[in-house]
């Protein structure tokens, strides 16, 4: 079993969780969320009813399928969410929560009380991650204790950009339109695109926040990626070490 195995089996989600869960009513208009989102700078709201009681989740993902599909951007996010939202426990082992994302193909998972229904937290792939994180710089395999394992240099060696990179980026040219680059995010699942010039060249991304900060500006589906990518592209050399920021 490898070490990572064993982490995610000891911790627990509480370990991992964000307390903070932001929340706003099925009422509530698509632009109002993408205000919301872009405030706290999260990737999902909890859509809660009347009573304050969780009926759904909507993404940035959601949001851009909205915009894709033409929905009036005053609409109510009752009718973009996915519903219900799921839960973990805030006992539940971080490898058991990974697993249940894995199954149910989601992102994240809101976390309830262990004695009850009160919600709790919330838990997404970047937050395990970020735990595995500080939690390896502290362990025997961690890089930075290699002083105290000197003779054990291979298992204790940094990883390097280009062992954790995927090859083969997919990119569009800034000519293409909005349409164009929803369609591609969402066939490969990815969270942002690479935009080229003519040359072939790197010259912005479009990230999902960046196609709902357009969808609430009202522009056209039909517009250029160039007319809302972000720049410049921030690059990294393939043979550096990797380090989380």
């Amino acid at each position: 079993m490898t070490p990572t195995a064993n982490t995610l089996r000891n911790l627990s989600v509480s370990r991992a969780m964000r307390r903070q869960v932001i929340c706003l009513e099925q009422d509530k208009s698509i632009g109002h969320g993408i205000n919301i989102i872009i405030k706290h700078k999260v990737n999902a709201l909890l859509v809660v009813d009347s009573q304050q009681q969780p009926i759904g989740v909507v993404s940035k993902t959601d949001i851009m399928g909205a915009y894709y599909a033409g929905l009036p951007i005053d609409s109510p996010l009752e009718d973009i969410m996915v519903s219900p939202p799921l839960f973990c426990k805030a006992a539940d082992s971080l490898e058991t929560a990974l697993e249940q994302m894995r199954s149910h193909r989601v992102y994240r998972l809101y976390v309830a009380g262990d004695q009850g229904e009160e919600l709790v937290g919330a838990l997404a792939y970047p937050d395990i991650v970020g735990m595995l994180y500080q939690y390896c710089r502290q362990c025997e395999y961690s890089h930075l204790n290699r002083k105290k394992h000197s003779g054990e240099s291979e298992s204790l060696r940094r990883f390097k950009v280009k062992e954790l990179m995927t090859a083969g980026v997919k990119s569009l040219a800034a000519q293409e339109t909005l349409s164009t680059v929803m369609e591609s995010l969402s066939a490969y699942r990815f969270g942002a695109m690479l935009i080229t010039d003519e040359s072939g060249l790197p010259c912005g991304v479009i990230s999902k926040t960046d196609l709902a900060l357009a969808y609430k500006r009202g522009i056209s589906t039909g517009e250029s990626a160039a007319k809302v990518m972000s720049t410049p592209v921030h690059t990294c050399d393939a043979h550096s070490f990797w380090k989380r920021r």
